[in-house]
């Protein structure tokens, strides 16, 4: 395959990873919260590893044979993942055809590229194109590409379809495929938990009253009015650590960074004083239902959650207040909201259209992956010195992420994807107030009582 700007990527070999030893053959039920995402398709990602170091040249770095026979093992207890999307034909309704068909496992070599370079690349089509293998037919559901570099180093395509799992449970399946190739008969494994009946709606669904002012069930995709720019910021652990100081004591990494990101997404939009803002975000529910969800629990386990406010009021407050309002609508997550949200879902008529286009200007939506073992993935010859999505489709989507590594620095990288005419000016508030930011804390006085004098 052959990119816009030249590159090209040759395909070795294709085949399929079956698990290892006999796996339950069955139609696995999915939740409400499941198929409530399953328009969203295969999440594409990358992982990028170094050749360059002690354990790479200790040995043959990303073995081929080594990686699938550690797949083969991992899919016995991740069995879901090596069948396929189907339907139920006694109502129809989406669920996993577990049938141990396997997961899809690409070999491919980049002889133009080296690490520097796919360092260069923003989430975008064209890097989805190169290194996330092309998923035929769109049932499978796991997918991977390894691709070897020029310089010896490589590329880990993934795409995992969204109704099989969320975030955190595909990195459960990484950390695992990882530590078998890692440790072999060493490896420690928690085994995942498919009881997806635990997320089965009540009978018969009841969503509260006051459950749709705090969780926000669909976005709505408007066609492309101008060009969108995508544009990846980092934010250093130091000023990570004065946003959370002038925020409050206490508050998140989450909250703190998104209320700047909001607050700068609104002015540099311009939205009109009395104008609706709308910040939106997934949510974990695993530890707020009564009783938890296992943490082990493979499957979608989130839902978003919104805020609304006027535009005037989230660009003209102190960001403390902001994030307040972030940390406020994670605090009402319930088990009696959580249960609202399963039963609303199991009635709403399901949009089967993948999410494109852009959102409308007042809508900001946030996912985060910080404090996720995204860096876990450690095949044997050292953890990625870049994990990162390879693709991002939606105006107004951001997405924040651990910018250490692995190493634990605190730093966090952020992916944004909004209109081009904007994106400039959002960025310069960003550091602008990010550099403020640093200076009051220096001082010992709030950001807000600085910028008054």
């Amino acid at each position: 395959m052959k990119s816009a700007m030249g590159f090209e990527v040759q395909v070795i070999e294709s085949s399929f990873v079956t698990p290892s030893e006999p796996a339950p053959r069955k139609g696995l039920w999915l939740s409400s919260l499941d198929l409530w995402l399953a328009n969203q398709g295969h999440t594409p990602t990358i992982y990028l590893y170094s050749s360059s170091n002690d354990a790479a040249a200790a040995d043959h770095f990303f073995d081929v044979a080594r990686l699938k026979e550690a797949m083969a093992r991992a899919l016995v207890a991740f069995y879901p993942l090596a069948g396929r999307l189907g339907v139920n034909d006694a109502d129809g309704r989406i669920e996993i055809s577990c049938n141990g068909e396997g997961a899809l496992f690409v070999v491919a070599r980049a002889d133009d590229f080296t690490a520097n370079d796919v360092k260069k690349f923003k989430p975008s089509p064209e890097l989805r194109r190169l290194f996330v293998p092309l998923i035929e037919p769109l049932s499978i559901i796991l997918a991977v590409q390894v691709t070897f570099l020029k310089c010896g180093g490589v590329v880990l395509g993934t795409a995992l379809h969204h109704a099989a799992v969320d975030a955190l449970s595909a990195f459960h399946f990484f950390q695992t495929w990882s530590a078998f190739s890692k440790h072999g008969d060493r490896a420690t494994l928690e085994l995942p938990c498919h009881d997806r009946d635990l997320l089965r709606a009540r009978s018969p669904p009841t969503v509260h009253p006051d459950a749709l002012l705090t969780f926000y069930p669909k976005h709505t995709f408007f066609d492309l009015s101008g060009p969108l720019a995508i544009k990846v910021f980092t934010i250093s652990r130091d000023q990570v650590a004065s946003l959370k100081y002038l925020c409050g004591g206490g508050t998140s990494t989450f909250c703190a960074v998104s209320a700047l990101v909001w607050q700068c997404t609104c002015i540099a939009r311009r939205l009109s004083p009395d104008s609706e803002a709308r910040l939106t975000f997934p949510a974990d529910l695993r530890q707020r239902m009564r009783p938890p969800l296992p943490s082990s629990y493979i499957g979608n386990a989130v839902f978003y959650l919104g805020i609304t406010s006027t535009g005037q009021d989230i660009a003209t407050e102190v960001l403390g207040s902001v994030a307040g309002r972030i940390r406020g609508a994670i605090d009402q997550m319930d088990d009696e909201l959580v249960r609202s949200a399963i039963d609303y879902f199991e009635m709403a008529e399901m949009d089967s259209r993948p999410p494109r286009g852009t959102l409308s200007q007042t809508v900001l939506h946030i996912f985060s992956w910080l404090g996720r073992p995204q860096y876990d993935a450690d095949f044997g010859w050292g953890k990625p010195e870049l994990m990162s999505l390879a693709e991002s489709q939606c105006g107004g989507f951001v997405n924040l992420m651990n910018d250490d590594d692995g190493a634990g620095n605190g730093g966090v990288r952020l992916h944004m994807c909004m209109e081009a005419v904007n994106i400039k000016e959002m960025e310069q508030l960003l550091y602008a107030k990010l550099a403020l930011a640093a200076f009051a804390t220096r001082k010992g006085t709030s950001y807000d009582d600085y910028l008054s004098r």
